[in-house]
């Protein structure tokens, strides 16, 4: 009896939401066709200078925009193919590697680093000779392949094959010296390369 009287108390407190008319009319986007009854439920970009902007069209109107959408018309070959260019990194800014390290050096029109610093205007760059401390059995093998310590990655491995053409036993005629010579500089270049210099 507590209990069915709890229950009733719970009731009286409990609002209970009077039925509403469910709306039936929703509002229903036209298509942006003229003469068009259907309901506009595809958009479609206004044009290609307004992708970010939409029309609303049906399903059939919106498949004939499709098929006839043709983004690159009006547009020449140069622009057509400047286009694809752009489209390979996102349309986004580019440069060439050491672009800007260039510009420090030989900036348009004006001022230059290499000029205010003591270099000759417009020098051709020098190739980079590396500084390196080498141990004496890596001193005998730039000896053995007649190079100066400091030689670059690239007359390293020009000289080694210029000598190992020289010396072949096939070019020699089996010359027991160009065969012991051939020897000293394959030794020679792989002391380089071990050192981690090739």
């Amino acid at each position: 009896m507590a209990k069915a009287r709890v229950n009733s108390k719970f009731r009286e407190n409990i609002r209970i939401k009077r039925d509403e008319p469910i709306a039936t009319a929703v509002d229903v986007r036209p298509c942006a066709q003229p003469g068009c009854k259907e309901e506009g439920a595809f958009r479609v970009p206004k044009s290609r200078d307004e992708l970010s902007r939409y029309t609303w069209l049906c399903l059939a109107h919106a498949r004939a925009h499709n098929e006839s959408w043709d983004y690159f018309k009006g547009m020449s070959e140069r622009d057509i193919e400047s286009f694809r260019n752009d489209a390979v990194t996102g349309h986004r800014p580019t440069w060439p590697l050491g672009k800007r390290a260039a510009r420090l050096h030989n900036p348009p029109g004006g001022f230059s680093f290499d000029e205010h610093f003591g270099g000759e205007p417009n020098e051709a760059p020098k190739p980079h000779r590396p500084e390196r401390q080498v141990t004496r059995v890596q001193l005998t093998a730039f000896d053995t392949l007649n190079l100066e310590p400091s030689a670059t990655l690239n007359e390293i491995k020009a000289r080694y094959k210029e000598l190992v053409k020289r010396f072949h036993p096939d070019a020699n005629g089996g010359d027991r010296g160009a065969e012991e010579r051939l020897k000293q500089v394959i030794k020679a270049y792989g002391v380089l390369r071990a050192s981690g210099l090739t």
